[in-house]
């Protein structure tokens, strides 16, 4: 009885570290098939599925058994009161099982690029106020010519509610600032080693007006939490944790990924991550009609354009 006692609380730690990271999108050679036959958990990835218009399906499943490269969108949506919601963060993963390597492109949301199907040039961020998922898709795949095979949206007010599944998080701040109200107006995030719960870490995720790398600052933040909430996530041994974080995901998280779909990337494309190479996005900012954008270069384009074409 012991023995099985011990072996059902390692299952449930192992579950608990896969759920993050499926959560995070981190999906790829995590040894994330290994907990996809659990039920509670294929009852919560069946839950999560979303289709997509600008999505071949056919096409994309064809890719995927012949061990092609794809490529997957990661949208982190704001979704707030009254408001559509706008794609608060975007990242495009391009994976190539051939050379054993990915891919991370970085794609500011202030840059100025054609909203296909929308008939205008804004930001790209825009795309999915004005369209959802699929303009966002059809945005992106014109920006680089090229075709988005998986989309992975997750609601950015979860991120408070995942920090607080693992119990909180704890940080290196590198700047002193006063919240603006993101979390609590005038709230000090000390410089330093801080500790904080679901709100304050969304708060801590979301500033940039007072950080002089402006999105750049954030992005790094957002990194910042994630892999503090992967860390806290590892250590999780309770069953109620476990429980909190299925709940979590299949409030906060939408994507045409299924079970099949993972298990090709867990045994098809897990070795991927033997070179990453990333593209964090730079341009020239400019202000146009009073609205500020990140003018992005041709060349920086093709250069990801080719990257991810190989």
């Amino acid at each position: 009885m012991e023995k099985q006692r011990h072996t059902r609380r390692k299952k449930k730690r192992r579950i608990g570290r896969y759920i993050l990271l499926i959560l995070l999108v981190l999906l790829i050679g995590a040894g994330s098939f290994l907990f996809l036959t659990a039920k509670d958990v294929k009852q919560t990835v069946d839950g999560i599925q979303k289709e997509s218009a600008a999505i071949d399906d056919g096409v994309t499943s064809e890719k995927v058994k012949n061990k092609e490269r794809i490529n997957i969108l990661l949208l982190g949506v704001d979704e707030r009161d009254g408001d559509a919601g706008r794609s608060d963060a975007l990242l495009m993963m391009s994976l190539d099982p051939a050379s054993e390597s990915m891919d991370l492109i970085s794609i500011p949301r202030d840059t100025r690029t054609e909203i296909v199907g929308h008939g205008t040039v804004d930001k790209i961020n825009h795309a999915y106020a004005f369209g959802g998922v699929d303009m966002s898709i059809n945005t992106v795949e014109n920006l680089f010519d090229t075709d988005i095979d998986y989309f992975v949206e997750i609601n950015m007010e979860g991120l408070s509610d995942l920090v607080d599944a693992v119990g909180g998080i704890t940080v290196q701040n590198e700047l002193d600032w006063y919240d603006e109200g993101f979390y609590k107006k005038d709230y000090h995030y000390k410089k330093g080693e801080i500790t904080l719960d679901g709100p304050q870490a969304l708060g801590y995720a979301r500033m940039r007006h007072l950080d002089p790398e402006g999105d750049f600052g954030r992005n790094a933040r957002q990194r910042q939490v994630i892999e503090a909430v992967i860390n806290k996530g590892a250590s999780i041994k309770s069953v109620n944790k476990i429980d909190e974080l299925l709940k979590v995901m299949g409030n906060n998280v939408q994507t045409n990924l299924n079970l099949s779909s993972m298990q090709h990337l867990f045994t098809d494309y897990r070795n991927v991550r033997q070179s990453v190479q990333e593209h964090e996005m730079k341009g020239q900012g400019t202000t146009i009609d009073g609205i500020y954008y990140l003018l992005i270069p041709d060349e920086e384009i093709q250069t990801i354009h080719d990257s991810i074409s190989k």
